[in-house]
């Protein structure tokens, strides 16, 4: 999948490479950028941890984009790091590439809070600095790209509140505490939840974003809450769980919302359940390489991109389930990408 949309994506790209010209002549600098890094570019990875599928499909949309780069003769390396899970070894990774002098950084940060220094140092060096779905609690970056995640919850619970009538009793899912697109999906789920006080949550639990922990957390719900009439998922993987945890124990599935996991989404079809899902694109990681490189060319690139939310029902279940082959079993079927996507997001105000 990835390799034939970026087939599609790399024609297009030297279309857009020809359309443009010389993009260093662009007429404004974003932020960070000083004018004085010349392509092709230098591209830092910095990554939070490498172990979870949806990691590494992201990572794999970073390598294509920057293959297609390469083709254009805008970027010549991708230096990656895996801080597998520390924010400590993730902030000393970022000064090693700060001292090496990449030409930009691309990020999912581990702290909110903890790397705002280094970044601010990166910043001040004239690195192009893109911070993308767990974001830092700072301004001295060229860029954040994200989808709204407060949204992503509210709609979320809408959904189920509605399928469930109004009432009912529900369990919460959500992905790790502290992590800044969980917890903010959580919080976004709040408004609606306090509007329908005839919905009882029961129980929720913090799991990584895996099946496996997921399956064993809501078993043990189950055995506590002999009657439920939906789940609140916050992410796919979990919501797979869910289910997998229902049926084993013999229960009726219900209600329950989710992501764009392909094993949530094939149990979905399989079982005729009553969902909806929405997704955190992997191209984002193809994205911000794409900004970066815009930026560094002396693009006027927005301070914030907001990626907007694709809506996954029994509408469209067909359409991605019909490229489910093209990504892995415990992987997210993502929604197609190119470059006029890319180019259209970047001139959103």
């Amino acid at each position: 999948m990835r390799t034939s949309l970026f087939a599609s994506a790399s024609a297009l790209c030297l279309g857009l490479v020809m359309a443009f010209g010389a993009g260093s002549e662009a007429n404004a600098a974003a932020k960070c950028i000083k004018g004085d890094r010349k392509a092709p570019y230098t591209i830092g990875w910095a990554n939070i941890y490498s172990v979870p599928t949806w990691m590494k499909q992201t990572q794999g949309t970073i390598e294509a984009e920057v293959e297609a780069l390469k083709k254009q003769g805008l970027v010549d390396k991708l230096v990656v790091t895996d801080a597998q899970g520390d924010a400590n070894v993730q902030i000393q990774q970022i000064q090693s590439m700060i001292d090496s002098n990449v030409d930009a950084i691309i990020l999912i940060a581990g702290s909110s809070t903890a790397p705002a220094r280094v970044i601010a140092d990166a910043c001040a060096k004239g690195i192009a600095i893109i911070n993308f779905d767990s974001l830092v609690d700072t301004d001295q970056v060229t860029a954040k790209v994200n989808t709204d995640s407060s949204q992503w919850g509210d709609q979320a619970a809408k959904f189920l509140i509605d399928a469930i009538g109004g009432k009912g009793k529900i369990l919460i899912l959500n992905g790790p505490a502290g992590v800044s697109v969980s917890d903010d999906r959580r919080k976004g789920a709040d408004a609606e939840l306090k509007a329908h006080p005839d919905v009882k949550v029961l129980a929720e639990t913090n799991t990584p974003y895996n099946v496996a922990p997921a399956q064993e957390a809501v078993t043990s719900l189950l055995f506590a809450n002999p009657e439920i009439d939906g789940i609140l998922s916050l992410g796919g993987a979990l919501s797979a769980g869910a289910v997998l945890a229902l049926d084993k124990q013999g229960r009726d599935q219900v209600p329950i919302t989710g992501e764009n996991a392909r094993q949530f989404l094939e149990l979905w079809k399989e079982k005729g359940l009553k969902s909806w899902a929405t997704m955190q694109p992997n191209w984002l990681g193809a994205f911000a390489t794409y900004t970066a490189v815009q930026a560094l060319e002396g693009k006027d690139v927005p301070a914030f991109v907001k990626i907007p939310l694709p809506v996954i029902d029994n509408s469209n279940i067909d359409e991605y389930l019909a490229r489910a082959k093209d990504f892995p079993a415990d992987g997210y079927i993502y929604s197609p990408y190119d470059e006029e996507l890319f180019k259209k997001l970047l001139a959103q105000k």
